[in-house]
Parts: C-alpha cells; structure tokens; sequence
C-alpha cells in the first residue's frame, strides 16, 4: 500500500517479467453529464483522475512511472498499458522516448458501451491498449497458439476454429455481479476492468511463475487474473478500501489448472527420427510412404530411410 510513484522506486531493476499498467486518464470531464430521463450520470470524477494542472503536468506523471517500469523490467519481459484517447497518444510518446519497443497496439471494443447522452459526438465505444517491449532486441513470452485457442472459443468453439488472434478484442465492460459495490450498493471502483481483459493478455504474455505487476492495483483485478493463472504478483494501490475489497476477490479465488494456464499448445512437439517411429511401433518395415497429391510411392527400411526405385534415400532429400 502506498504512492506507487514512490513504491515503483524500491523494486530491483530487471525484476519483473509482466507489467499491466491502468493508470488515470486525466478524463479532463467538466460540466454535469445527465442520463435521458434527467438523472445525474456519474463517470469517472475520482480525485486520482483528476490530480493534474495539464497535459504537462500528465505527461511528466507518466515519464516517471514508466521510467521506472522500463528500469524494473526484464530484457525478456514486456509491458502493457491502456488508456482512452484522452491519454493513451501521450503515453505512447512518453514509451517511445524512454527506449520501450511498440509491439502491438489493442482495441478492446466495448460490446456494451455506456451511450453518448448528449449525442454531440461519436460513442466511446473502446480503449486502447499498448503492447510493448524493453527494447527491440528483446525476446519476449507470446504463447502464439494459446492466443488461437482462446480466439476459437469466442468464434465456434465446437466447430474447433482456430483463427490468428488480432488486434481488436470485442468484451463487454465490468458489470452485474462482477462489478464490486461498495457498502451503500454503489460501484466501488469507476474504472474496474473485465477479469476476461485481464486473463487473455496474462495468458498470452506471460508463463506460469512469472511475477506480473500492476501499479495501480485498484481492485486487484489483475492478481485475480495472476492467480487464476498460476503467475506470481505485485500489486501497488494507495487506497485502503480498494485493496480491502481486493484481498477478498483474492481470497474467493483459486489457481485453476489448465492447458491454456500451462501454454500447453505453445510447447513444442518433441523431434524424433522415422527410426524411432519404427521401434516404439508407430511405423512398419516395409510400410508405403506416398509424397502427397502424387503417384510417388516409396518403401520404409529398417535404418528409417526409404527405399525409392532401387535406391536409398532420407525422407527430405527424397521428397524436395
């Protein structure tokens, strides 16, 4: 608990291998917003969001917490941080400076957006996320197949389509049970993110044992997604009732071992000669190999090479 401005400074350099980063946005929201029927709307007016005299002023926060955070990253480890357009543009500016590599950047569309009420402009219909390295010579974790499986199950999961994931994530925000309420029934925290957000990126960027950190906790939505995975955490939060609420989804919560937890479809299948294949019983002396979508046929022999009208050959040299 405490400043993480100051708490960032504490943490060893080369340490961490995940960080995900919510900071404020610096919404810069003035006036009353009212909801159709006259209500008040309440966004996001949090004090934390609203600490700063500029753009300036935002842009220095940022540089020093991130210079932290490219300094308490591992060569290896990468970064992510999300934003709305308010900010996310100054944030960018800021890692590009500080030497971090851009890898990917992230819409999450929001299948469920709050409405524009005043309908003076186009709905805020996603956020943004940046997805980045501690240099372009880093050799970052990106469980590539565990992405495709976590994307088939949002197009067909029967069906078993596996599709590359991309760069546009459709979610529904925080809400119904999932969102936190206070004491008086209010929402806890304005800017609570979807555990389902969380799980995907931890799932594909980082391994189980990792140590993920999140600099502004909030309401540990990212030591949920840590645990659920089997990954280490680090969370720094200022406010006591947040971290109160947090302790208790953590403690609801258990390590739920799967294949995508373990990036089990990213590990890669063990190499073995056709002679091994002949002697654990998989493959026969004798057995016919046909080079596909052709009438070449071929013959396995005992040294695992084939036979190939009269001569002998391996299984590459005879195919090119």
């Amino acid at each position: 608990q405490g400043n993480s401005l100051e708490l960032l400074q504490i943490i060893p350099n080369d340490s961490i291998d995940l960080i995900f980063a919510d900071p404020p946005y610096f919404m810069r929201v003035e006036g009353v917003l009212q909801r159709p029927e006259g209500s008040d709307f309440s966004g996001c007016d949090d004090s934390w969001d609203n600490a700063f005299i500029d753009n300036a002023d935002y842009v220095a926060f940022s540089r020093q917490w991130l210079k932290e955070c490219h300094r308490i990253l591992k060569q290896n480890g990468s970064i992510w941080v999300i934003g709305s357009m308010q900010c996310i543009y100054s944030i960018g500016g800021v890692m590009q400076e500080l030497g971090f590599w851009l890898i990917n950047d992230v819409i999450w569309h929001k299948s469920n957006p709050t409405p524009n009420f005043n309908g003076t402009r186009l709905n805020n219909s996603h956020e943004t996320l940046i997805w980045a390295t501690k240099s372009k010579k880093s050799k970052y974790t990106f469980n590539y197949k565990s992405a495709k499986e976590l994307n088939c199950e949002i197009i067909d999961f029967e069906k078993g389509v596996r599709k590359q994931l991309g760069s546009v994530w459709r979610m529904s925000v925080c809400s119904g049970n999932e969102r936190l309420k206070d004491s008086n029934g209010k929402k806890l925290h304005n800017t609570q993110k979807p555990l389902s957000l969380l799980y995907r990126i931890l799932a594909i960027s980082s391994k189980m044992g990792d140590i993920v950190l999140d600099p502004f906790g909030g309401t540990m939505t990212t030591a949920v997604a840590a645990k659920i995975l089997g990954r280490d955490y680090i969370m720094l939060e200022q406010n006591e009732v947040y971290i109160e609420y947090g302790r208790q989804r953590l403690d609801s919560v258990l390590f739920e071992d799967s294949p995508i937890a373990r990036a089990e479809f990213d590990k890669k299948p063990l190499r073995v000669s056709l002679r091994e294949m002949i002697k654990a019983g998989f493959l026969s002396l004798g057995e016919q190999l046909h080079l596909k979508n052709t009438a070449f046929q071929a013959y396995l022999t005992s040294e695992g090479k084939l036979e190939f009208q009269g001569q002998i050959y391996d299984i590459h040299t005879l195919a090119a």
